[in-house]
């Protein structure tokens, strides 16, 4: 029964999902912006401790609860952890009613043809078999595209929904992220020619394979209408790529039917300097105005 909860969460209540899955290489940044500098840890064992700390902050905190957060992402390490004396995933969903998510992917490949693909993911069906008896409810994979090349484009889709029918298999719903770069000098180009495989890749699924879809905020307002109405597709959630929140709830706002799903942009203001009090209402502020513009 869970699982057909979480499905209707996701699919039909109003809110946003949070991203909270900083992995090896972004972690540091996430760190020094919440206030702990690289001289506060050594190794990766005390830097994936600080970086739960943080997680566990945010995730305890009476602001963040499924009133106004539909999902959050994990990243593996926060997954083997326990909230609270709970596994993190049966944490979020029992005690905060928010749907778990488990990012996959291991990092992006070089840059060939404007684009990064996702590095190969060997191990993904033990990971995903864990994910499942963890409590986790879908995943989510991160490529990159910076230039509008016909031929990087159509790879990372391909990539993308391949692995997307993997996950499918195992019953595990797949949030699919062709992030487009915010600085790329081709965006509304590469913006295009993404839909077009994207609409291609979900007219082949099978009515009852269910997706996600993760997102740059796009160039043009409404430009995702037609993935949103997709019925194959759950829901299409925005990534803040680099914006403010200021900057990324402006455009969210002007997206109908689009959501957030944002990562540095939510916990923007936030310090491990904060008293309890200080946090929560950071957290809450931004929360808010995060779950204001996703209501549009």
């Amino acid at each position: 029964m869970t699982s057909q909860q979480m499905l209707q969460k996701i699919k039909s209540q109003a809110g946003f999902i949070a991203a909270l899955d900083q992995s090896g290489g972004s972690t540091p940044k996430a760190l020094r912006l919440y206030g702990v500098p690289e001289s506060a840890y050594s190794g990766e064992q005390q830097m994936f401790d600080k970086i739960h700390e943080m997680r566990t902050r945010i995730i305890t905190s009476k602001s963040f609860g499924g009133n106004r957060i539909l999902g959050a992402i994990l990243f593996e390490n926060t997954m083997e952890r326990q909230i609270q004396g709970k596994p993190a995933a049966r944490f979020l969903w029992e005690d905060k009613q928010v749907v778990p998510f488990l990012k996959v992917d291991k990092g992006l490949a070089d840059e060939k043809d404007g684009v990064q693909l996702m590095k190969p993911m060997p191990g993904l069906d033990a990971l995903l078999d864990r994910a499942v008896k963890n409590g986790v409810f879908g995943t989510k994979m991160r490529s990159v595209i910076k230039l509008a090349n016909p031929a990087g484009i159509k790879a990372v889709v391909d990539q993308q929904f391949e692995v997307a029918r993997q996950i499918l298999a195992k019953g595990l719903v797949p949030i699919i992220e062709p992030e487009v770069d915010i600085k790329s000098p081709q965006k509304a180009e590469c913006e295009k020619l993404l839909k077009k495989h994207l609409l291609e890749h979900l007219s082949r699924l099978a009515p009852d394979q269910k997706v996600m879809l993760k997102l740059t905020l796009p160039s043009v307002d409404d430009f995702y209408t037609d993935c949103i109405k997709h019925p194959n597709v759950l829901r299409v959630v925005a990534l803040s790529g680099g914006y403010t929140r200021k900057e990324a709830n402006e455009i969210l706002a002007r997206n109908h039917g689009l959501v957030a799903s944002f990562s540095r942009a939510l916990t923007e203001g936030l310090t491990a300097q904060q008293t309890q009090a200080e946090f929560d209402k950071a957290l809450d502020e931004s929360i808010g105005s995060i779950f204001a513009a996703s209501k549009t």
